[in-house]
């Protein structure tokens, strides 16, 4: 697809090193954004006039596939965060994870996460275009087509993400496509890294958007216990690690709920649409990224469901969809 003379966004295809990629533009914000199916449909980079918005420790393709790692933006799916164990209850029937699969990563303390598609090559580019209201992308996986996922998680469905860049800000929309005959539980997330280039991490100030904090054992894994938010409204990241699950989200009057951080000029807000009523935050000491991970549902969704305590795991009728999004906004780059 050609590009229109003197026209705003661009969609266009390019390779990275072997891959195809599409590359999205904003030319009146000099942002672009490069997305890249066969790496779990992922972004590789978005940049506002030259400068990070994602995190990422490779420089190459070839980096990448020597040391495959979390970076960028990644889905999480069929369950985001940690599974106490290797077993799920779901509808009232238990389901045992295959470690001999080699399609889930364990965990530490055999707490299986973040799902079977971070690294996945199985999307398939569906459609891509540039009018004047912005440019996008929409790749989709037929998860039901595929015996080792559905051996690992058996509801029959699809997945279909459209990253839509307009007016500098990135949208990240997902449906699930229910196409079996029972209610699909959807404890879907993304893990976004994000970097601010101005200032060092310890300058950092972060605005976290939720009222509660769910206490976590020593797996990381929801109690069942909640305290008040104990940060202030405004927390500078020097000294401060955080990886805390959080929910109650503070919702501004057009629904969204923003969790921000920001350096001396840059800022870049996450904001939560109506699908997303969970936040894990995540600033581990001495890297130079904090995420704001959009969760459906707190950490062991499943089983925390199953035993009584957490109501708050939505579900997909048979043959029905659930749609989600989210959006980053990077300001001051």
């Amino acid at each position: 697809m050609l590009p229109v003379a003197g026209q705003r966004y661009e969609a266009r295809i390019e390779l990275l090193d072997d891959l195809e990629s599409v590359v999205l533009r904003d030319r009146a914000s000099e942002t672009v954004v490069r997305i890249v199916p066969a790496l779990g449909n992922n972004v590789w980079e978005m940049t506002v006039r030259g400068q990070p918005v994602f995190w990422s420790p490779y420089g190459t393709v070839a980096e990448y596939r020597a040391r495959p790692a979390h970076f960028g933006n990644p889905f999480l799916w069929p369950w985001a965060n940690r599974i106490d164990g290797t077993a799920y209850w779901v509808n009232g029937k238990k389901y045992l994870l295959n470690l001999e699969l080699g399609n889930l990563r364990p965990g530490p303390n055999n707490t299986p996460i973040h799902g079977l598609l971070v690294h996945s090559s199985l999307w398939k580019l569906e459609a891509r275009g540039a009018d004047a209201n912005g440019a996008w992308a929409t790749s989709r996986l037929e998860f039901w087509r595929r015996p080792e996922l559905m051996a690992q998680f058996p509801f029959a469905h699809a997945v279909a993400m459209t990253y839509r860049l307009a007016a500098g800000a990135l949208a990240v929309e997902t449906v699930i496509e229910n196409l079996s005959d029972e209610p699909m539980p959807v404890s879907l997330g993304f893990h976004p890294y994000f970097r601010i280039t101005d200032a060092p991490r310890d300058e950092w100030v972060v605005t976290l958007a939720a009222r509660r904090k769910h206490l976590l054992d020593a797996r990381l894994i929801p109690t069942g216990q909640t305290a008040p938010l104990p940060y202030a409204k405004r927390l500078k990241l020097e000294g401060v690690v955080l990886d805390d699950v959080l929910d109650d989200l503070k919702r501004d009057p057009d629904g969204m709920a923003r969790f921000r951080v920001e350096g001396r000029r840059q800022k870049i807000t996450v904001e939560y649409g109506a699908g997303y009523g969970v936040a894990v935050v995540y600033a581990p000491a001495g890297r130079e990224f904090v995420c704001f991970e959009p969760m459906t549902a707190i950490t062991n969704a499943f089983n925390a469901a199953h035993a009584g305590w957490y109501r708050g795991l939505p579900h997909v009728a048979p043959r029905g969809r659930w749609s989600g999004a989210f959006r980053v906004v990077p300001e001051g780059h």
